[in-house]
């Protein structure tokens, strides 16, 4: 479904002139002082930060729309020095995505040889909003025949890989998360941890983004960096917030965490409070884009 980029594509340059056309359709609210936000509160608050997180639910049209305006807000308070970090791409991906952003590749080769996800669409114009401001995009997540291995297999299986492979991995053995996340994990698989090893396997993906953005942040002092992710992998600053921290203890952050909510008109802001510094809740009965 098309209906966040034709939407985008329309109203953008008109964000300066007039009210987005999308206001009513979510909500935005700080956390920490309990009142209701802005996307420029966010933006404001980012002059304190270096990674922004967005937790997102992967088919939540609204959600989509929001990520373009946010990066596309901070492109331009942070000209040239803005990154943009995706799940959507694996880290054996970034060469190919280079060669996209560059110019030299086509982008039906982004698609088939980054092995876009099946809704690359909603995410295609911050892509393209990177290529045209020549801003460099991180292929954060780890490929999927080695959270596959290790669900498999477990994560001491990965010491058996060369070094190439390794090199598209952090650093090993990588730390399994105890505590809240494991529960939480738990309570997604219902109401048991599950396997061992899938819990493993998650652990892999959150440490491989952790340690993606990582690096960025250590190569390129003064960078904002837009992370987009499913809103597990950060809810409650765990999973993937808590790797990056791991790997980068300086790093400063703000996340975000959006929900489609069925109490859209009267939203209970309470069960929100500790999942992130800012909470978008959108309307649930905007089409979902699959």
């Amino acid at each position: 479904m098309k209906f966040t980029a034709v939407l985008l594509l329309i109203f953008a340059p008109l964000f300066a002139f007039c009210q987005d056309p999308m206001a009513k359709h979510y909500k935005i609210y700080n956390t920490a002082k309990k009142i209701l936000a802005t996307l420029d509160d966010v933006v404001s608050d980012m002059s304190k930060a270096d990674v922004l997180f967005f937790g997102e639910e992967h088919n939540d049209s609204t959600g989509h729309y929001l990520e373009q305006v946010l990066f596309k807000k901070l492109v331009d308070k942070y000209p040239a020095k803005t990154a943009l970090s995706m799940e959507m791409f694996q880290t054996d991906c970034q060469t190919v995505l280079n060669e996209y952003l560059a110019g030299f590749i086509r982008e039906k080769n982004l698609i088939t040889e980054g092995r876009a996800w099946n809704n690359y669409k909603d995410y295609r114009l911050m892509v393209e909003l990177a290529k045209t401001a020549n801003l460099p995009i991180i292929a954060a997540n780890a490929p999927t025949r080695y959270t596959n291995m290790t669900t498999r297999a477990g994560l001491s299986e990965l010491q058996k890989l060369d070094a190439t492979a390794k090199g598209w991995l952090p650093p090993l053995p990588i730390d399994t998360a105890t505590g809240r996340y494991y529960e939480k994990f738990g309570e997604i698989m219902g109401g048991h941890g599950g396997p061992m090893h899938i819990y493993q396997s998650q652990n892999l993906w959150d440490a491989t983004m952790g340690n993606s953005i990582a690096k960025f942040y250590k190569a390129n002092k003064g960078f904002k960096i837009f992370q987009v992710n499913g809103g597990f992998h950060s809810e409650e600053k765990l999973g993937t917030v808590a790797q990056l921290k791991k790997y980068a203890p300086g790093v400063k952050l703000i996340n975000i965490q959006a929900y489609a909510d069925d109490n859209f008109d009267n939203p209970d802001w309470t069960k929100y409070a500790s999942f992130g510094n800012y909470i978008i809740i959108t309307d649930p009965k905007l089409p979902k884009t699959f």
